[in-house]
């Protein structure tokens, strides 16, 4: 098992965030380096992070912008 060092990572913010504390970011320099992409909650930076693959994250960014997820 590999061990991904994600203190130092460079986080972005979702453009899909909004304003009222929903806050998704990304590390998306892991992907070139590792195949992965870590997302987490932007209000818990010292918490954990989801580790998804370039595929899977890929898909979830299509369902989002085609409004699957949308709220309401």
């Amino acid at each position: 098992m590999t061990r991904i060092d994600l203190p130092n990572a460079l986080w972005v913010k979702s453009s899909y965030s909004s304003d009222g504390g929903n806050c998704v970011e990304f590390a998306p320099e892991f992907t070139a380096t590792h195949g992965l992409v870590p997302v987490r909650d932007s209000k818990d930076p010292q918490g954990p992070a989801l580790l998804f693959t370039e595929t899977a994250f890929a898909a979830f960014v299509t369902a989002v912008k085609s409004g699957r997820f949308a709220m309401g």
